[in-house]
Parts: C-alpha cells; structure tokens; sequence
C-alpha cells in the first residue's frame, strides 16, 4: 500500500490529489493560474484535513515536472521537494506531456500526440503510441501546415493538450484526430504510483524542471 501525494501545477489548471495505490482517494483543483503558488500549501492542508490523513503519512509526493509554465513548474517542485525533505521521503518527477497522453491514452488506436501551448506557432510536444512507448522526444516545435506529415502519411494520430487547436486550425488531413483533454490527475495519480514501483525515484537534490527552452521574458521598452 503506498500513499502518494501528486502535485500538478505546471498549466493553466493546477491540480492536487491523495492516491493509494495509483487511485484517487481525494482531489481538489484550482484554474486561476496566477494563484497556484498561493493556493497550494493552503489546498494540500485542506485535502489532508478532509480524508482524515496526516502529513506524516504520506510516503512520496509526485509531481507534473514539465515542459510546461515556467512559474507553475518552479511552483510544483518546490512545494515537493519541501514535503519530501521534511518527510524523508521519495520525490517522483513525471513529464507532463506523458501525463496528458497517458489521458486521453483509452481514445487512440495508433499514435498519440500530445501538445502544450507556447507563444505563437510553438508548441512542446512528444509522441508516443498507444502503449506510451515514446516514439518521439519531447521538444520545440514551431507549427505549418507540414507538422507531422510524414507521420500522418502511415498513421493515425490523437491530438490532444492545450496547444492542439493551433495544428487543427491548420492542417487538413483524416489521419489526424483531435480530442478535448480527460482527466490528467488520474493519469498523475496513474503515473507515479508505476514510477514508485518501478523505483524511479528523482534526485531530490539536483531535479530540476523540464523546461525544454530557456525562459522567455519580453525586454521592457521604456
């Protein structure tokens, strides 16, 4: 039996959830991104109020690790790393491109293609096929209407996440699928009960966020 609290504040919607054993015993959410810093320590106080379950009996904490909001992701970890070196326990880091194809994993019958939305045409994304064997690393792309062609040319594929509407409003072809996203908190729930059996445990010292770019910042004009 394994107790995991799982932290995902890495897009728009953050989310936080107690799992025993890969399922949701509780979760709570909060989609006002500006507010996830605030909202989290307060939320995970809640959660654990409201089950009835002690911090000290949680034995590892997973979170979303990335590619995604840079502030979200520095947010999630932190709020990790300090309940895993208070507790002297595991920290598992799971990437949230897997999360969100691992969600929608039930609606695919060939490839999946997961997307997160970057500034303009960019996307992260990665794929991986309907088993979550990675068949493509995550990484940048910058969208036109010859994305994933070739793939297309031989496969069908599912797009999903946040950044998938920029390839729909651009590309025209039947082997490309796309779908409104499931639930990623029972993926990340999912997820990293299989790392903490597997023992893919993070360096609770050197993890750092997948950020794939360097953070952009517009330069001021004054």
């Amino acid at each position: 039996m394994s107790l995991i609290l799982n932290i995902d504040t890495a897009l728009e919607t953050a989310s936080i959830s107690l799992a025993l054993d890969g399922r949701i015993i509780e979760q709570t959410s909060n989609d006002k991104q500006k507010d996830h810093a605030a909202w989290l320590h307060p939320a995970v106080n809640e959660l654990l109020q409201k089950t009835d379950i002690l911090l000290q009996q949680v034995e590892a904490v997973a979170v979303s690790n990335g590619p995604g909001s840079y502030t979200g992701l520095r947010v999630g970890l932190s709020a990790a790393k300090g309940y895993c070196f208070a507790l002297d326990i595991p920290l598992i880091a799971v990437g949230t491109l897997e999360i969100l194809a691992d969600s929608v994993k039930e609606k695919a019958t060939d490839l999946i293609c997961p997307m997160i939305d970057a500034r303009r045409m960019e996307v992260f994304t990665a794929v991986y096929d309907k088993n979550m064997t990675e068949q493509m690393a995550a990484q940048a792309m910058i969208l036109d209407t010859d994305s994933f062609s070739q793939l297309l040319d031989s496969h069908s594929i599912l797009f999903c996440g946040n950044g998938c509407k920029k390839l729909q409003n651009i590309i025209q072809n039947p082997h490309a699928v796309f779908t409104a996203d499931s639930s990623s908190t029972v993926s990340l729930a999912r997820l990293s009960q299989k790392q903490l059996l597997e023992n893919k445990i993070a360096d609770l010292a050197y993890c750092e966020p997948l950020y794939i770019k360097e953070f952009y910042s517009p330069v001021r004009k004054d």
